[in-house]
């Protein structure tokens, strides 16, 4: 039988470990419940209206986080960031009822943009900008990285030659960066960063931006400020084009969340590249490539479309193809011979034929290829539609693929661009001094000096000096 004093003892040392035990049980208790929370807060993208409301503690069911959505449509609507804020607008319900009563053009944009949209998704959210902004090229080019505009504007994200000269997209008979699609893309997202930067964080200023120019914006923001009216894009007096810009943007980015709501039919993007970068290290001709490695010639084009003569020739030198058939192209190309890489080459160097225009009396003819249009062909070659139309005896603008055209000599042109004479530059909506001298890669007080009569605001249209007597 124990003594007394080891009973109490006893009675001490037990009480001491139910205490301990009770201490440990609250904080696993405690542990549990704020990593419940915690994976709530991941999961929910928005906040929860019901947040607000005080809940019995919910307990882990040990399921795991969602996956990745498969469809790219999905990904993009869980990286928006624009829709919070907007309540009801009579301008984007507008523009809503547009796309609603037009379903085609958005089932069509989406159809030609399922080769580049993903790669678009995966660089925007890389910068962690609002996703919605994939739909960019919806608005400005319909997805089509062949839309050339009246204002000479082309490519998915229609830069016009001037600003692409800016954002290091090159310009040549043979190859145009502005359709390049990942050069293309990189420039877009630069300009849009600088333009979110400049207007204080502000993505509907940069989008008006986008589409009329920082300087266009910028005069529109002091006006308002003298006259001590709200700065906001909604109440800035801005051209009819750029009040309509964003509120359509910003309507098809609502009619994405909820296509079916709008009778809206897209048709899933697998959320996985399309293409992959394949390196080359010489001229090729596309075609020629495209059969080495089964792959579809306009496809091939399409991924490409830079390559305005469907050659690599004074192109990157890498092509972009379906991710399904990279492995494919790279096996072969490495496992050829020097000369049956010969053989990937162009017939007829596009140089040559650049040439050509330069001695007295030559023509030249070109060979239509499927895309190609009369003022496609007449911007690339530096001549007049009207004068393509005359030299072929074309009553229209109708074209046939296959069918060959003839250019004469344009001497004229290359005698002004040899000449001693001042270069001019005429003034686009939106251009500023400090853009000019940027694009032109000359000091502002040299543009000053040329241009004694101009001040900061420029007006369209207006010409300037951008370059002194040679």
């Amino acid at each position: 039988m124990s003594s007394p004093t080891r009973k109490s003892n006893h009675s001490d040392a037990l009480t001491r470990l139910a205490q301990a035990v009770a201490v440990a049980v609250s904080a696993t208790l405690a542990g549990c419940q704020s990593t419940n929370f915690a994976a709530q807060s991941t999961v929910q993208p928005k906040p929860n209206l019901a947040a607000k409301i005080k809940q019995k503690p919910i307990w882990l069911s040990g399921k795991p986080s969602p996956e990745a959505p498969q469809d790219v449509w999905e990904r993009m609507r869980r990286g928006f960031q624009l829709q919070d804020g907007l309540g009801v607008n009579p301008r984007i319900e507008q523009q809503r009822l547009w796309f609603a009563s037009n379903p085609s053009f958005l089932e069509s944009a989406g159809e030609r943009g399922s080769l580049y949209i993903h790669y678009i998704v995966e660089r925007l959210e890389e910068r962690n900008m609002p996703l919605e902004l994939a739909l960019l090229p919806v608005i400005e080019s319909a997805y089509n990285p062949m839309a050339y505009s009246r204002s000479d504007a082309v490519g998915l994200w229609q830069f016009i030659p001037s600003t692409g000269r800016y954002f290091n997209l090159r310009q040549t008979r043979a190859y145009d960066g502005r359709r390049d699609i990942t050069a293309s893309t990189t420039a877009a997202l630069d300009y849009l960063t600088r333009l979110h930067d400049m207007f204080n964080g502000d993505w509907l200023l940069a989008l008006a931006a986008y589409n009329a120019g920082e300087g266009t914006v910028s005069r529109a923001i002091e006006r308002n400020e003298k006259l001590g009216l709200p700065t906001d894009y909604w109440n800035l007096p801005l051209p009819q084009e750029t009040k309509d810009y964003v509120p359509k943007f910003l309507a098809l980015s609502q009619v994405v969340l909820a296509p079916e709501a709008y009778g809206v039919n897209l048709n899933p993007i697998a959320n996985a590249p399309y293409f992959e970068v394949v390196e080359v290290k010489q001229s090729m001709d596309l075609s020629r490539v495209a059969a080495l490695a089964e792959i579809d010639e306009d496809e091939l084009f399409q991924l490409n479309p830079a390559l305005k003569q469907r050659t690599t020739l004074d192109g990157p030198q890498h092509l972009l193809v379906p991710s399904s058939k990279a492995q494919l192209l790279t096996s072969s190309l490495s496992a050829m011979k020097p000369e049956e890489l010969l053989a990937l080459r162009p017939k007829k160097p596009v140089f040559d034929e650049v040439e050509t225009t330069r001695v007295a009396g030559r023509t030249r003819s070109y060979k239509v290829r499927n895309g190609d249009n009369l003022t496609m062909i007449a911007k690339a070659n530096k001549v007049d539609v009207h004068d393509l139309q005359r030299w072929n005896k074309l009553n229209g603008q109708a074209l046939k693929v296959g069918q060959t055209l003839v250019m004469q000599d344009t001497r004229r042109a290359v005698a002004q661009a040899s000449s001693k004479k001042p270069v001019h530059y005429k003034v686009q909506k939106g251009d500023s001094l400090y853009m000019v001298a940027k694009r032109f890669n000359v000091e502002m007080q040299h543009l000053k000096r040329w241009n004694p009569r101009t001040g900061q605001a420029l007006k369209p249209g207006q010409l300037l000096v951008v370059s002194g007597p040679r």
